[in-house]
């Protein structure tokens, strides 16, 4: 089976934007009286704006307090602190191996898809000076989010490849649910005993060495 195409999730796989991720949710659910800590933030990983929201609300027992229009009010001040935390972003901001394994799959004519739930996506890449490293970003609006298996099915399609011939790289586990239920080989950067019960096929602790042959020979590709 020959390897087709590689989807990777962005946050927390090419570059650790969690932190902003954090630090604009912590603004604003302390503005509507909501405390929330680094452990709960390791929920939101992997989902959407508004199911991020929709946990923190839930967990400040505030769920019925806002209109939809309100929720998207909130979501969209906490999207413009975090935008305004990605101005720090820089291309030596891109996780170790990132690059060089990006390169690879390049000069050997196998695609790189971003497959985030991110609609931030362009101008990480951008800042990063990643964007000439993808063949093509999967634009998540009007989806399901993960860990439905929607965007990596959408990436796949976006360069013609099938699924069953896909690797899809992720973090969190609900990133790695999506990729299994698309039917691709599942790469988890992280630990373990959180990424294994999940159903990550191969789990790494980084990025850092991680080459087009030892993906092609854990995935039993070519």
């Amino acid at each position: 089976m020959k390897l087709q195409a590689v989807l990777f999730d962005l946050d927390g796989v090419i570059t650790d934007t969690a932190k902003y991720h954090f630090i604009a949710w912590k603004q604003m659910a302390e503005g509507i009286g909501i405390t929330i800590d680094s452990e709960f933030n390791e929920s939101l990983k992997g989902i959407d704006r508004m199911q991020s929201l929709e946990r923190i609300l839930i967990h400040g027992h505030q769920e019925q307090r806002y209109s939809q229009a309100e929720k998207e009010q909130l979501a969209q001040a906490k999207n413009d602190e975090y935008v305004a935390l990605l101005a720090s972003l820089a291309p030596e901001d891109a996780y170790p191996g990132i690059k060089e394994l990006l390169q690879e799959l390049k000069d050997n004519g196998v695609p790189a898809v971003i497959a985030s739930a991110s609609k931030n996506a362009p101008l990480i890449l951008d800042a990063l000076q990643l964007t000439d490293a993808f063949q093509a970003i999967a634009d998540p609006q009007g989806i399901p989010g993960k860990p439905a298996p929607d965007i990596f099915l959408r990436g796949a399609g976006l360069v013609g490849a099938d699924p069953s011939c896909c690797i899809g790289i992720e973090d969190a586990q609900a990133g790695i649910e999506a990729i299994k239920a698309a039917g691709m080989y599942a790469v988890g950067v992280g630990e373990q005993r959180i990424l294994g019960p999940s159903g990550a096929d191969w789990v790494l602790p980084s990025t850092s060495g991680l080459t087009l042959r030892q993906l092609l020979a854990a995935a039993h590709m070519e």
